[in-house]
């Protein structure tokens, strides 16, 4: 084999190496931008439950902050409450604090009062905000200023705007009824739904899942629905047993 021929040999294996490198660089980068969204209660933060173990870790309760399990420190959310469609942005300061699967997130009570929230059922529609977006690059650089403002106001005195509006309301939205199910998935054909429901049959004690169909090509598993929120937790909790991802809980579905 000649000098030439050997060298036309290693080019090519290099530019192989490139390639598959860069193929791997691309599928990571398609991973980290999937969109984040989930629908559920968040657990509003007091010193009383650090006392009882069931959080890890205290929160700023005067800051728009929110700990997480799965989204990565110093990103931001977008949380609404689907009750009476307030927002406010959010900055997740840390995913490693220990609480309860049930809860999404685990908010500040500021945050609960800028959305006017029930205490006894905080639902909250939590949003990643992309990386991309121009929104964060601003948001990061005043969010150390807002704390700052935070930390010297009483959590009752603070007021923001949400949606431009010039009047923001403080009083709790009342809910008449509790009645909320458990989204498990959604499914493109009824079989795969119907195969899912037997698999939660033989594998929990849980007996009231449910199929939805949504249209000829979208049929979702529920499980419900609940009007007891002890009732709605334990059954999440065994059915978070069998490794679903992102489990949502829907409202009066």
């Amino acid at each position: 084999m000649n000098y030439k021929t050997l060298l036309l040999i290693l080019s090519l294996f290099i530019f192989s190496a490139c390639n598959q490198d860069i193929h791997k660089k691309e599928t990571i980068n398609i991973i980290y931008g999937q969109k984040y969204k989930n629908i559920g209660f968040a657990l509003v933060y007091n010193n009383k439950l650090k006392k009882e173990k069931k959080i890890s870790k205290k929160i700023d309760n005067k800051a728009l902050v929110i700990f997480h399990k799965n989204l990565n420190k110093n990103s931001f959310v977008k949380i609404t409450n689907p009750l009476n469609q307030k927002t406010i942005i959010a900055k997740v300061i840390s995913n490693n604090v220990k609480f309860s699967d049930f809860y999404n997130s685990v908010i500040s009570l500021r945050i609960a009062e800028e959305l006017s929230l029930n205490l006894k059922e905080p639902y909250i529609e939590l949003v990643l905000i992309s990386q991309n977006s121009t929104f964060i690059a601003k948001k990061a650089k005043t969010f150390d200023e807002e704390k700052n403002v935070a930390e010297k106001a009483p959590v009752d005195g603070i007021k923001i705007d949400n949606l431009g509006s010039s009047n923001v309301e403080k009083k709790q939205t009342n809910i008449v009824n509790f009645l909320y199910s458990i989204k498990i998935a959604d499914f493109y054909y009824k079989d795969s739904a119907k195969n899912m429901i037997d698999r939660i049959n033989k594998e929990t004690n849980l007996k009231n899942s449910i199929i939805k169909k949504l249209s000829n090509t979208k049929y979702r598993v529920l499980l419900g629905p609940f009007n007891d929120i002890k009732k709605l937790e334990e059954s999440f909790n065994e059915i978070k047993s069998l490794n679903f991802e992102n489990l949502e809980i829907l409202k009066n579905v």
